[in-house]
């Protein structure tokens, strides 16, 4: 499936009306961390059903709307929800909100999710900021850039050695130190989903050198950095590692370690835009 270039300039278009200022950031918000958006300003809410070409958010805990507001006085496009592959979409489908952010202008992204612990010091309630990103999902076919390439976005084999930002980084360690914020490092992989991994699956993640899996993130980066834009990666870690089959994951175990990890990382995220913004 190729981008219907026509609809994604009625998407834009939808969405530029309703701006008062073109956004800085473009921020996703990960499984139940829904509640980020309470503390934005000024704020406009428009459901994905209602905004023309949107792919629909189906999964319980991505509520699915799009908000526009300040974070510390620094407009901000936030999805409320994402898509992902396991839904039946297309990558194509699954990255359209970056291209629509990327013909909105904007060039900052931080990118959230809730991601299962496979580094066996983590535990549920910690943040981890990504270092990197191994794309399991992309390394057996289902890369966002397959297919023809579409020019005014980005090259035919862009680099991906700093998939993440390393002055972003930079930044929000210190303000992580500031606020006294325990902050966690690693690698994030990407697997498809829906079904949670195997315990043989999870070592051999460790085995790889993965600190942290979901089901997400991966292709939107990968589409995010073709179109040149500065990525930001969190995790929030919302089950540890089972890596010898003792204990079984669910999804809502995934939405109650979002209650206690939104405060975290929306005070993350808020320090972040405003010391970056100084």
């Amino acid at each position: 499936m190729t981008l219907d270039m026509d609809q994604l300039e009625r998407t834009v278009d939808y969405i530029n009306d309703r701006l008062q200022e073109k956004p800085r950031y473009g921020i996703i918000l990960g499984s139940g961390l829904g509640e980020i958006t309470e503390s934005v300003k000024n704020k406009s809410i428009h459901l994905f059903t209602e905004i023309p070409g949107w792919p629909i958010a189906t999964v319980k805990g991505h509520i699915g709307e799009l908000v526009l507001g300040k974070i510390e006085k620094t407009s901000v496009l936030i999805m409320n929800g994402r898509i992902h592959y396991y839904e039946g979409y297309s990558m194509e489908r699954v990255t359209y909100p970056i291209r629509v952010m990327q013909k909105l202008g904007i060039i900052n992204l931080i990118i959230t999710n809730a991601a299962g612990a496979v580094n066996p010091d983590f535990q549920p309630g910690d943040v981890m900021l990504i270092t990197d990103h191994i794309n399991l999902m992309g390394m057996s076919g289902k890369n966002p850039l397959r297919g023809k390439n579409i020019e005014q976005f980005g090259p035919r084999f862009p680099d991906m050695s700093q998939a993440y930002n390393r002055e972003m980084m930079k930044i929000i360690r210190n303000v992580a130190l500031d606020n006294n914020l325990e902050l966690r490092e690693g690698v994030y992989a990407g697997l498809s989903g829906p079904s949670f991994e195997t315990p043989a699956e999870l070592r051999f993640l460790k085995t790889i050198g993965v600190d942290a899996v979901g089901m997400s993130t991966v292709p939107e980066v990968i589409v995010a950095r073709h179109g040149n834009m500065n990525v930001l990666g969190l995790s929030g870690i919302s089950n540890k590692a089972n890596l010898n089959g003792d204990s079984v994951t669910t999804h809502e175990e995934v939405l109650q370690a979002g209650r206690i990890l939104s405060p975290k990382i929306e005070k993350l995220i808020e320090k972040f835009i405003k010391y970056n913004n100084n």
